[in-house]
């Protein structure tokens, strides 16, 4: 379990420093970085050797990711995929329950009927991924919907912002969504919380999904208690 399963070589049609950092990016967002096995160690020359291309764009990329908040470079130790302590991760699910909140309370006003009914469409359709413990096809389907919630409130700093968390919280739920049965209820939380906007109940659509994420926070403080000790072991194997 690490990145190079996922990683095949680069085609020379792209431009390479661009696509070899896209391509990185995609990895490392498509990894479960919060499970106990994960590894997160990056070689560069095996990440050149995956992708068929020279040790400079994997070097700028990296540079680029750590900028980003995505990697460490850690010196005479390595690179290595950043994964978020429990306290911060427990901040920014409290502010992703702010930010979508807010942004269902707005949806209530600025999305149409049929924006509703698409939603609803999306939600139903994806529900049995869950049933059928589908996780991962779930688990991405679940980010989409409350991104789409942030779409829908017609804010385009509202959305931008939770973007940017969006990053490090696809992670989070996708280790998050295979315990405690949380995907089954996660599914009967997006039906409540569809029938609050489709009633255009502002205040019941914002209480609803600012509940709904703040379970996730919830969950976090109370099970993911080896999270420190796990950042710190695998950075010290570096």
């Amino acid at each position: 379990m690490s990145i190079g399963d996922s990683l095949n070589p680069i085609s020379v049609n792209f431009t390479l420093k661009d696509h070899t950092f896209e391509v990185l990016k995609e990895a490392i967002l498509n990894m479960n970085i919060y499970h106990p096995d994960a590894d997160l160690r990056l070689d560069e020359r095996q990440l050149a050797e995956r992708l068929a291309v020279s040790r400079t764009p994997i070097r700028e990329a990296l540079a680029r990711l750590a900028h980003e908040g995505l990697v460490q470079i850690a010196p005479r130790r390595g690179v290595f995929v950043l994964r978020k302590s429990r306290d911060e991760i427990l901040q920014m699910v409290v502010t992703w329950a702010a930010l979508e909140s807010m942004a269902a309370r707005m949806a209530t006003k600025a999305a149409s009927d049929a924006d509703l009914k698409a939603l609803r469409r999306f939600a139903m359709r994806h529900s049995s991924d869950a049933a059928r413990a589908e996780l991962e096809e779930y688990s991405d389907a679940n980010i989409k919907f409350h991104q789409k919630i942030l779409e829908l409130s017609g804010c385009e700093l509202l959305k931008t912002t939770a973007d940017g968390l969006f990053t490090h919280m696809k992670a989070i739920r996708r280790r998050a969504m295979g315990e405690s049965d949380r995907a089954r209820k996660s599914v009967a939380d997006h039906i409540e919380i569809l029938e609050a906007l489709e009633a255009r109940d502002a205040d019941l659509a914002s209480r609803r999904v600012r509940e709904h994420t703040m379970r996730l926070h919830d969950h976090i403080h109370k099970t993911w208690t080896r999270l420190e000790n796990l950042g710190s072991a695998k950075t010290e194997a570096g």
